[in-house]
């Protein structure tokens, strides 16, 4: 009886310490402000950017992705679009600073679509950033990532702050990326880990890049969490600029919802011992940066631990009173890490609004885990009406 006891108090911890996990972080992240000064700059040329965007099936929004690209502030650059299996005939972009691609074979495939281009680079390109679909870019957007670049970085995460905030969900959806690229992206990396990247608005040096990913062939959703533990298993930092910043399309309706969540969840329990593996490389090497980085793959989704944290407070009420009112402490601390994300962020007072409709929002999360096994069978396509992710 004492084993099943420990073996449940084992559970209960295992999912409690995400609740304060993110203000642990933060207080790490203090210390470190303190403490230490900013990596000095490298010196070293600008770099030359290879800008891959890729297309699947739906090409509606490409003329506005590119047309922003255009007015990066920045010289050194080539725009490569890779449409695979897209109808092209109405795409003109009469610009030599832009190559479209038409693969001649469904390629069905981010990373495939990337190296297609890297393939066909028209020069040989230091480094490569990657845009989604339906991305636009701020203007100042590649003079941000070189900030990094030239402190000796060789794998940057940008911000992707909500293009759209014109309904309840598109809004939540923004909140929950304020809250990871707060504690996933700035946090995490000023503690002294890597941001986590994100699927675009990311940015590499083209050899790093083909280092790591050159010899996979990662099909269906999730190439950037192989492509962080790649990065982050051999030692490099992913840093954060938020400055960087891409805007990116938010779900709008609970169909699109459903179906972005269902891949994400799959995608995370396909790829999240990749968090035990760089946990324990870190713990070997006395690498700060493997071992926060390994325990924030080894997070849930933010709703099923919530979820399963209100059932154990609700549980122990019965059996251990004092154990509840631990787990009621937790979810306190969660609320105002979460509280401090959104305030220590540029948010629209029109998320606030939204944070009504978190119970909804959660149960189409739950219809989504339903759906997780699935959701491969999910279109990759991105548009506006069915955004998915990688």
């Amino acid at each position: 009886m004492k084993i099943l006891e420990w073996i449940g108090l084992a559970i209960q911890a295992a999912i409690g310490y995400n609740l304060v996990f993110p203000v642990f972080l933060l207080l790490i992240y203090g210390l470190r402000k303190v403490v230490t000064s900013r990596r000095p700059a490298t010196g070293g040329g600008l770099p030359d950017y290879g800008i891959i965007v890729t297309a699947y099936e739906y090409t509606a929004q490409l003329p506005a992705v590119v047309g922003s690209l255009l007015q990066l502030n920045y010289d050194r650059y080539h725009v490569y679009v890779v449409a695979d299996k897209c109808d092209i005939s109405n795409l003109r972009f009469p610009t030599d600073k832009v190559l479209l691609l038409r693969p001649e074979e469904v390629l069905g495939s981010n990373t495939r679509s990337h190296f297609y281009a890297i393939r066909r680079f028209v020069r040989p390109h230091t480094h490569l950033t990657i845009i989604d679909s339906d991305n636009l870019t701020d203007p100042q957007y590649l003079n941000e990532l070189n900030v990094y670049f030239n402190r000796g970085y060789e794998a940057v995460q940008g911000v992707r702050e909500a293009k759209n905030l014109d309904t309840t969900y598109a809004c939540l959806d923004a909140a929950r990326d304020i809250y990871y690229h707060f504690y996933d992206g700035k946090v995490l990396f000023g503690a002294g880990s890597s941001a986590t990247l994100a699927g675009s608005g990311m940015a590499f040096s083209t050899a790093l890049y083909e280092k790591v990913l050159g010899q996979l062939d990662v099909t269906g959703a999730g190439f950037d969490k192989v492509l962080q533990e790649g990065i982050v298993s051999r030692g490099y930092r992913i840093a954060f600029a938020e400055k960087a910043i891409v805007y990116d399309e938010k779900t709008t309706g609970s169909d699109q919802l459903v179906k972005q969540r269902a891949r994400w969840i799959n995608t995370w329990f396909k790829y999240f011992a990749y968090g035990f593996k760089i946990l324990f490389k870190g713990i070997a090497r006395f690498s700060l940066n493997q071992v926060l980085f390994g325990l924030v793959l080894l997070r849930p989704p933010l709703f099923i631990f919530l979820l399963l944290s209100v059932f154990f407070m609700l549980l122990n009420l019965l059996i251990a009173p004092v154990l509840s009112l631990v787990w009621l402490i937790g979810l306190v601390v969660f609320v105002l890490g979460f509280y401090i994300s959104l305030k220590s962020s540029p948010t629209d007072p029109k998320i606030y609004q939204s944070l009504v409709n978190i119970p909804k929002f959660m149960f189409y999360q739950l219809t989504a885990l339903v759906n997780a096994r699935r959701a491969n069978k999910i279109s990759v396509a991105t548009r506006q009406e069915d955004k998915t992710q990688g």
